[in-house]
């Protein structure tokens, strides 16, 4: 996996988001030539201190994944598309559904096409979401699970994973799959709970208030960034991945109360408090989710390798630093 990227010429869309960021750092390690794409809309998570020490070395690009023009100049002669671009907030998509709807749907189908017309060869691995299955019917979740979105932005991930697999299908443009799980780690977004509940839980521990707890008995899994990166790479670096669609998960499940406690537990002080689910955020809840990841394990050698308690002392110890750059 790790020679395959020295050299190779890399386009990551969302590239100044969370996943985005880490991954390009991890590439960046690699000899990678690193194009980003990103809008830096302040809702959708971009920020240019996640490329703090790196950002020299990398080629930034500032616009919008629904401006074809641009992408029809930044997909040429690339190896490898990480798609990472998004609009993360399950709540946003409800009450705001058009722009979910341009980010998470129309503009995938716009990124293909472009690759289809001016770079069919370049391999894509497409971040999608746990979101698509929507309320578990059992547990732990497969891929073979049905998908039944319980929110907008489910529908329009599904629909854009979707447009990924048909267009490696029928136009032969090697394409794969990741539905992430409760990605957590640095640079993730904790000036609110758009991108993840656990952001918002970080940035309230370290500024004295207690951890808001909605409900609490859900049980989950946890994906270190890191784990994550390591899926993205290998997915790019395999030929057998084309055309398949891939769970991660955690090593752990935990009830969200145990998360609250844990994280408390680790940065030393702090406390939690339980509060009644919002009407609006239970409406889209899928209660408890944890992901059958045994098929990557199983063909690419993907394990999470973090404990739950590593990734939120790294996390911690990463947001002390420079918490003001992200609030």
């Amino acid at each position: 996996m790790m020679n395959n990227f020295d050299g190779a010429q890399v386009l990551i869309t969302g590239g100044l988001g969370f996943i985005g960021s880490n991954l390009a750092r991890r590439l960046d390690g690699l000899g990678a030539a690193i194009t980003i794409v990103d809008s830096l809309i302040p809702d959708y998570g971009g920020n240019l201190y996640n490329i703090e020490g790196i950002r020299e070395r990398l080629q930034v690009n500032v616009s919008d994944v629904r401006d074809t023009h641009s992408l029809r100049h930044l997909v040429q002669g690339k190896d490898f598309l990480f798609n990472l671009a998004g609009q993360t907030s399950h709540l946003d998509s409800m009450r705001n559904p058009m722009p979910d709807l341009e980010i998470n749907c129309q503009a995938q189908l716009s990124i293909l096409e472009t690759c289809r017309a001016y770079n069919p060869k370049i391999k894509i691995v497409f971040a999608s979401t746990r979101q698509i299955y929507g309320r578990p019917h059992h547990l732990p979740v497969a891929e073979t699970h049905p998908l039944n979105p319980v929110d907008i932005n489910g529908i329009n991930k599904m629909a854009g994973e979707q447009y990924h697999l048909l267009y490696n299908d029928v136009y032969g443009i090697p394409a794969t799959v990741l539905r992430l799980t409760n990605t957590i780690g640095p640079r993730m977004r904790i000036k609110d709970a758009r991108q993840t509940f656990v952001g918002l839980w970080v940035r309230q521990l370290l500024e004295n208030k207690p951890i808001s707890v909605w409900g609490g008995t859900q049980r989950r899994d946890f994906t270190d960034v890191e784990d994550a990166v390591d899926a993205f790479l290998l997915a790019a670096g395999n030929a057998s991945t084309n055309g398949q669609v891939y769970n991660l998960g955690g090593s752990e499940v935990v009830d969200l109360i145990r998360v609250a406690k844990l994280m408390v537990e680790v940065h030393g002080s702090g406390a939690y408090e339980i509060r009644d689910f919002p009407a609006d955020r239970r409406a889209i809840d899928i209660g408890d989710y944890y992901a059958d990841f045994s098929k990557i394990r199983a063909e690419l050698g993907w394990t999470p390798l973090r404990t739950l308690r590593e990734t939120i002392g790294a996390t911690l110890d990463y947001f002390r630093k420079v918490m003001p750059h992200y609030v």
